[in-house]
């Protein structure tokens, strides 16, 4: 079974730059304390250590 990690949006993407809001879009994430379980993939924790301030790592499965 793949190692996953589910992932929460603490933050609002409104005011902030461009490329921030795309990588919200691109972890699937849209809304306000929306969470996503994601495979954890040094891609997808890059895109979320871009971003610390709007997402936050609630749980690592697997």
């Amino acid at each position: 079974m793949a190692k996953t990690i589910v992932v929460k949006q603490i933050g609002s993407p409104i005011r902030r730059p461009a490329d921030q809001r795309a990588t919200l879009v691109g972890l699937g994430l849209n809304k306000m304390h929306k969470t996503r379980e994601l495979e954890d993939t040094p891609s997808v924790r890059g895109m979320v250590n871009k971003i610390p301030h709007l997402v936050e790592i609630i749980e690592e499965r697997g």
